[in-house]
């Protein structure tokens, strides 16, 4: 019994709200509390709380999961910053809980990570698993979270080196994650000698993925946008855009996983969830949401570091033109990026070649070998 109440605590399923010590100031990346997480994992698992920095640039505390192969290979340990997909916005819904109860859907992509010999760092985001609401693709918010789970784990005494390469890599959400990462880390995190980045299906665009969704299978997760902007931008008159239904459906979607979401709201346009009639999209356009979406835009910033970013050509959730115009403009400002479409269909299948690509990739950074590149 006693064993099975210290899992529950370290999974962080009977955790409440942070305490006072946990959401005091700190430098981002600082380390507030480590507990052992038993998981079915290759590895050893720490549950973690560190700080990090929110949109606007106010401190706040996130949680992750940082796991070290149950056999590394000899060396230094080399570690990934991963950024996980799409998980929902209810705290039950976190990576780190997830992998506790084992129904985390990335932890085949971790474990084999694991296996290749890398130790990896899982950040939870901000607000999922804590205190708030989660900041769901926001690219500042996120960014931070990925950074910052990075200097945690180097903080950690599990046998990361504090000053070791340190490589990022995410898919769709997690693309995003990585993908911003990469271009704050200059700037936000100059210190971490980060050698790569894989961001596979990015979504750079959000008010081209909107138009994109909008009325398709996976429409329920502009929810999550939407939620995520409310959260990030307090200020932004969203209930007055919204008729009953639509704020209705952000109520329920706080609460759910994304399972849930995507079989509870299928083909849903946005037309119907607005006082007016309008499409979302169009809100998009217009002041004040055109300037907050834009400010989530991926790639107007340079990456120091090489990128391989792999999107499915035949996506139906992330679209694949606006990554396509991602690499355009990254080749642009002189980064270095190599761009894999590939031909297997849908968001969900093209992961699995995208993963497939990213762990020789990493493996190449590590070891010191030129990145390839596809810009002309």
């Amino acid at each position: 019994m006693l064993v099975i109440l210290v899992g529950l605590l370290a999974g962080g399923l009977l955790v409440g709200p942070a305490s006072a010590d946990e959401t005091a100031g700190g430098d981002p990346g600082d380390v507030v509390s480590a507990v052992p997480l038993p998981a079915p994992l290759p590895g050893r698992a720490t549950r973690v709380l560190y700080r990090s920095t929110d949109t606007a640039g106010r401190p706040n505390t996130v949680s992750g999961t940082v796991i070290v192969p149950l056999a590394p290979p000899p060396g230094p340990l080399r570690l990934v910053s991963y950024a996980a997909g799409t998980q929902g916005l209810a705290d039950r819904c976190a990576p780190s809980r997830q992998f506790a109860a084992g129904t985390e859907y990335e932890a085949p992509f971790v474990s084999t990570l694991l296996t290749a010999g890398f130790a990896v760092a899982v950040t939870d985001y901000e607000g999922l698993g804590t205190p708030g609401e989660h900041t769901y693709v926001n690219r500042a918010a996120t960014a931070h979270a990925v950074l910052d789970m990075a200097r945690a784990a180097q903080a950690l005494d599990v046998g990361v080196p504090a000053d070791g390469p340190v490589a990022l890599a995410g898919y769709s959400q997690g693309g995003g994650a990585s993908a911003a990462a990469a271009e704050l880390a200059p700037s936000y995190a100059p210190e971490l000698d980060l050698v790569g980045a894989y961001a596979g299906a990015v979504p750079a665009d959000l008010a081209a993925v909107a138009a994109f969704l909008d009325g398709k299978p996976g429409a329920g997760l502009l929810a999550y946008a939407v939620n995520g902007f409310r959260a990030a931008y307090p200020d932004l008159p969203v209930d007055e855009v919204l008729n009953d239904r639509g704020r209705a459906i952000l109520a329920e979607t706080r609460d759910q996983c994304t399972g849930d979401t995507v079989a509870r709201y299928p083909g849903t346009r946005t037309a119907t969830l607005t006082r007016d009639g309008r499409p979302l999209t169009d809100y998009l356009d217009e002041e004040p949401f055109r300037t907050r979406v834009e400010e989530q835009r991926i790639g107007a910033r340079t990456p120091e570091a090489p990128v391989l970013i792999v999107h499915s050509v035949a996506d139906d959730i992330v679209p694949f033109d606006q990554d396509r115009e991602l690499v355009e403009r990254w080749c642009a400002r002189g980064a270095t990026v190599q761009f894999v479409p590939t031909p297997v269909p849908t968001h969900v299948g093209g992961a699995v070649p995208g993963f497939a690509a990213a762990v020789p990739f990493l493996e190449g950074r590590f070891a010191g070998r030129e990145a390839v590149s596809t810009c002309d």
